[in-house]
C-alpha cells in the first residue's frame, strides 16, 4: 500500500499528467464523451474511461493477447498461451515499436498512461496480470483481425501435438454442437433507397455480450468518431464520424493457410522437405508461466518449430502441419486508427492501401451517398489450382504466397446500382444484388465459407425500390425469419405426413400442426420456435458429426435427403420429450426459455433460472436469425441463456446537417452491478428501442450525468 501510495503521489504531481488537456462527459447512460486538444489527450481519456467501465476486461484482452491467460487463470489456459506466442513475441513487438512512426508512439505513450495513471488512483483495483502496462504492449492487440486469426488454430490439436497424446475434441470440435456464428451483419444503402435522400448503415456486430465500449471521441487534430472499441484499443472498431460510417464483419475470404511439411531429423535437427532441397526448421524454445493450484508462479518449456511458412501447430497423416497468417501490428494499428479521420470512400481507400485488414469485410457509407462492400485487404496471391481450404503440400513450392492482391483485385462493390450494400458473414457474390461481384471472376479462395441462412434473408429484405428510414432499417435488423427452419421444417413434415398411422403419428400431430401452422419468425410468444430450436438442437447433435466430415454446411445437409425421414421423426420426438421434461410440456412460448441474464460484471457469467432475467424473441444466427442471439442451457439450468450475437447495434442516418444515429447496448455500458448503467439497457434491447446518440454538443445538452478531468 506504501508503495502504490507512492505511486499515486508522483502520478498527481506528473509534468506529463498536467500536460493532459482532456474532459469527459458521461451521458444519460453512462457512454463517455471525450474530448481532448490532441489526438494524444483524446486516447488517454478514451483508455481512462474504458478502465472506469470495466478495467478487468481492458487487462483481460491484452493478457490474452500476450499469452500470458495461465498466470492467472491456471495451468488449463497454457495451450491458449502457446498460441498465441507462436505468433506473438514481445521482443519483436518492442522492436515493431522502436520502428513506428512519431505520431503513432505518442498514441501508444496515452494509452500506456491512461491505464497505469488509473491504477494508481485506485489502490483498490487490483490487476490480474499486468501492473504496468508500456506503449509497445498496445501493438499486440492492434486490429480485430490478428486475435481471431490466430484463435482459429484448434487447441485441442495444438495440445496433442507438444503432448503426443491424442487430441481432446469438444462438441463443437465433433460438430455435434454449434457455437453462435462469430461475426457480425452490415447494411448500406444509398441515398436512392433512403425515403430522406441520405445513406444509411446499420452496424450491428455480433460478438460475445460486454465485448465491446461505446465511446465518443473528439480532439483539435481532427478527429470526431463514435461507436464500438474492443476493451482496452484506443480506435472507434466499428461507428461513424461526421462524414463516413464503417461496419466490419466476419469474412469467408480464405487467407489462413496450412502446410503439410514432410520432416526428417538430418543431423540431430528437424528438416523439411521445400522442392528439391532440406531446409531445417527454426527451433525456438518458449516458455508459459503458470499458476499452480498452490497459487505458485511455475512454468513449462516448449520447443517449438517454425518453418517458412509460420509456426507448427499439429500432427496429421505423418505430416506437420505449419499455418501462414497475417502479423503486421504496425501497420494494423495505423490502419484501425486512421481510418476513424477518413472523410469520404477515396480518404478511407488510401488508409486501406496498408493492406493490414486480413479478416474483416467493410460496409461503407458517407454523407456523399457513397455505399460500399469492401472485401479483406490482405489476401495472398496464390496458385488458384490448388484447395486452400485444405492443408497443402508445403514441399511443393508452387503453394507458396506469390505476393498479394490490390485493392483493385479484391471482389469489391463501390456505388451499385442496386442501391444496397450487405454482409451477413457470408459470401461476397450477393453483396449488392445483380451488381455483385461475379464468382467466376475471382480465385477460389477470395471466399470459402460460402453462403449462410441469414444470407438469403438479408437479400429478401433489400432487394427490390422499398426505401428506408431508420425505423425501417431497424425493423429489417431484426426480421424474424428463419431460413434455416424453412429450409429443413417441411421435410420434417413431409416425414409425418407420409408415416403411417400409430402410436408416433399421434404422439406428434399436434407439434407437427404447430410447425405447420408457423410462418417460420421466432418471437418471445411463439411455441414453434421453441419447438423447432429444440429439434434443430438434437438433428446438430445426431448428424452434425456427419455433416463435419463430408465438409457440408449443416443446415443445407438436414434438409438434404442423406437424412431419414425416420431420423427427423425421432428427433421431434426427443425434442417434444426435453420441453416436456425441462418446462413441463412442449407447448412453451420461446421467450419462457430463451432469456437475457446479467448477474455480475464477471468475465465469465453465472446464469440462475431462479433470479430475474429478460425474455428475448429472437434466436440464432446459425438458423438465419438477423438478430443473433445465442442461447444454450448452462450449468444447473433449464432455461437457454444468452451470451453472444447482437451486442453493441446502431443505426446510423448521413444527413446534410450531420449524423443521426441511435443505438442500443447488450445490458448496459458499465461492469458494476452497482452502476445504474450495469443493465439499464436491457429492457430496450429486448423490445428493440434504441436509444438517441448524442453525436452534437447540442444533442449531448440536457443529457449530462456529470462532466469531469480523468482523476477527478
Amino acid at each position: 500500500m506504501i508503495l502504490r501510495a507512492l505511486l499515486l503521489s508522483a502520478v498527481i504531481a506528473s509534468p506529463a499528467l498536467a500536460a493532459r488537456d482532456v474532459t469527459i462527459t458521461r451521458d444519460d447512460f453512462g457512454i463517455p464523451h471525450i474530448k481532448g486538444k490532441t489526438d494524444a489527450d483524446a486516447v488517454y481519456g478514451m483508455i481512462y474511461a474504458q478502465a472506469e467501465d470495466d478495467f478487468h476486461r481492458v487487462e483481460t484482452n491484452f493478457i490474452n493477447a500476450m499469452g500470458r491467460l495461465a498466470e492467472t487463470e491456471g495451468e488449463a489456459a497454457i495451450w491458449r498461451d502457446l498460441r498465441m506466442k507462436l505468433f506473438i513475441d514481445p521482443e519483436e513487438l518492442k522492436a515493431d515499436y522502436a520502428r513506428a512512426p512519431g505520431w503513432l508512439k505518442t498514441l501508444c505513450v496515452a494509452w500506456a498512461d491512461a491505464l497505469n495513471d488509473y491504477l494508481a488512483r485506485h489502490p483498490n483495483m487490483k490487476p490480474r496480470v499486468i501492473t504496468r502496462f508500456e506503449p509497445w504492449m498496445a501493438l499486440s492487440f492492434s486490429e480485430g483481425s490478428i486475435g481471431g486469426d490466430i484463435e482459429s488454430i484448434n487447441l485441442a490439436r495444438l495440445e496433442a501435438f507438444y503432448t503426443g497424446q491424442a487430441p481432446k475434441l469438444s462438441a463443437v470440435d465433433l460438430g455435434s454442437e454449434l457455437t453462435e456464428p462469430a461475426g457480425s451483419n452490415g447494411f448500406a444503402l444509398a441515398p436512392s433507397r433512403s425515403s430522406s435522400g441520405d445513406a444509411l448503415l446499420l452496424i450491428n456486430p455480433h460478438t460475445s455480450f460486454y465485448f465491446r465500449s461505446e465511446a465518443k471521441v473528439e480532439s483539435g487534430q481532427g478527429l470526431d468518431a463514435y461507436g464500438a472499441s474492443t476493451w482496452g484499443q484506443f480506435f472507434v472498431y466499428q461507428g461513424f464520424n461526421r462524414h463516413v460510417g464503417w461496419m466490419h464483419t466476419s469474412s469467408g475470404v480464405d487467407n489462413i493457410d496450412e502446410y503439410a511439411l514432410t520432416v526428417e531429423k538430418r543431423g540431430g535437427k528437424w528438416h523439411y522437405l521445400h522442392g528439391t532441397s532440406w531446409k531445417p526448421l527454426k527451433e525456438k524454445t518458449i516458455r508459459v508461466p503458470f499458476k499452480a493450484a498452490d497459487g505458485t508462479m511455475q512454468a513449462r518449456a516448449f520447443t517449438t518449430w517454425r518453418s517458412h511458412h509460420g509456426p507448427v501447430i499439429r500432427a496429421e497423416n505423418g505430416k506437420w502441419i505449419a499455418v501462414a497468417l497475417m502479423h503486421r501490428p504496425v501497420a494494423a494499428l495505423e490502419q484501425s486508427f486512421l481510418r476513424t479521420k477518413a472523410t469520404d470512400l477515396a480518404s478511407y481507400l488510401k488508409v486501406a492501401e496498408r493492406r493490414a485488414n486480413s479478416s474483416n469485410a467493410t460496409l461503407f457509407a458517407s454523407s456523399k451517398g457513397e455505399i460500399a462492400y469492401l472485401h479483406p485487404q490482405f489476401v495472398p496471391i496464390r496458385d488458384n489450382r490448388f484447395d486452400w481450404r485444405k492443408p497443402v503440400d508445403g514441399s511443393e513450392p508452387a503453394t507458396d504466397w506469390q505476393g498479394e492482391h490490390s485493392l483493385s483485385q479484391l471482389p469489391s462493390v463501390m456505388n451499385p446500382k442496386s442501391g444496397f450494400a450487405f454482409n451477413v458473414n457470408n459470401w461476397p457474390w450477393t453483396a449488392a444484388g445483380p451488381d455483385s461481384p461475379k464468382q467466376a471472376d475471382y480465385p477460389k479462395y477470395m471466399d470459402a465459407a460460402g453462403e449462410n441462412p441469414r444470407g438469403p434473408n438479408a437479400l429478401r429484405l433489400l432487394s427490390g425500390d422499398r426505401k428506408f428510414d431508420l425505423n425501417s432499417l431497424l425493423a429489417a435488423a431484426y426480421d424474424p425469419y428463419l431460413q434455416g427452419f424453412a429450409d429443413t421444417i417441411p421435410g420434417l413434415v413431409k416425414a409425418w405426413d407420409a408415416l403411417p398411422a400409430g402410436a408416433q403419428k399421434e404422439r406428434l400431430a399436434a407439434p407437427i400442426a404447430t410447425l405447420k401452422a408457423w410462418d417460420y419468425r421466432s418471437g418471445e410468444a411463439s411455441v414453434a420456435t421453441s419447438l423447432a430450436m429444440f429439434w434443430g438442437d438434437e438433428m446438430i447433435r445426431r448428424f452434425g458429426p456427419v455433416a463435419k466430415l463430408d465438409e457440408e454446411a449443416i443446415v443445407p445437409y438436414l434438409a438434404s435427403a442423406k437424412v431419414p425421414d425416420s431420423a427427423r421423426l425421432d428427433a421431434l420426438d426427443a425434442a417434444v420429450a426435453r420441453l416436456a421434461g425441462d418446462f413441463g410440456g412442449w407447448d412453451v412460448p420461446w421467450g419462457h426459455i430463451n432469456r437475457f441474464q446479467r448477474l455480475t460484471g464477471n468475465v465469465n457469467q453465472i446464469y440462475d433460472d431462479k433470479l430475474p432475467s429478460t425474455p428475448i424473441g429472437f434466436a440464432s444466427g446459425n438458423w438465419g436469425s438477423l438478430a443473433s442471439f445465442g442461447s444454450r442451457q448452462r450449468d444447473g439450468t433449464k432455461r437457454w441463456y444468452g451470451d453472444y450475437g447482437n451486442s453493441f447495434v446502431a443505426v446510423v442516418r448521413f444527413g446534410k446537417d450531420g449524423p443521426e444515429a441511435r443505438a442500443v447496448h447488450a445490458g448496459g455500458l458499465n461492469s458494476n452491478p452497482a452502476s445504474p448503467h450495469f443493465r439499464d439497457q436491457a429492457e430496450r434491447y429486448r423490445t428493440h428501442d434504441f436509444r438517441p446518440v448524442y453525436f452534437t454538443d447540442a444533442q449531448l445538452q440536457g443529457h449530462v450525468e456529470k462532466s469531469y478531468r480523468p482523476g477527478e
